[in-house]
C-alpha cells in the first residue's frame, strides 16, 4: 500500500507528540515507503520564513 503524508502529519511524526494516532504512527515508522508532496515542503519553509514554525 502506497501513503502519502499530508503537512501535519508529517511535522507531528518529526516533532514526537501524541497527535499522531498509534495507527498511523506504526505505518510511518514500520512502511517501507511513505511519500511527503513537494507542496507540504513548500509550506513549511513558508510557515518557517513568516514565523509560524519553530
Amino acid at each position: 500500500m502506497r501513503y502519502l503524508l499530508d503537512t501535519h502529519a508529517l511535522l507531528w511524526f518529526f516533532d514526537e507528540t501524541d497527535k499522531l494516532s498509534k495507527r498511523a504512527l506504526d505505518i510511518v515508522s514500520t512502511e517501507k515507503e511513505i511519500f511527503v508532496s513537494i507542496a507540504s515542503l513548500w509550506e513549511i519553509a513558508i510557515k518557517k520564513s513568516i514565523g509560524k514554525l519553530k
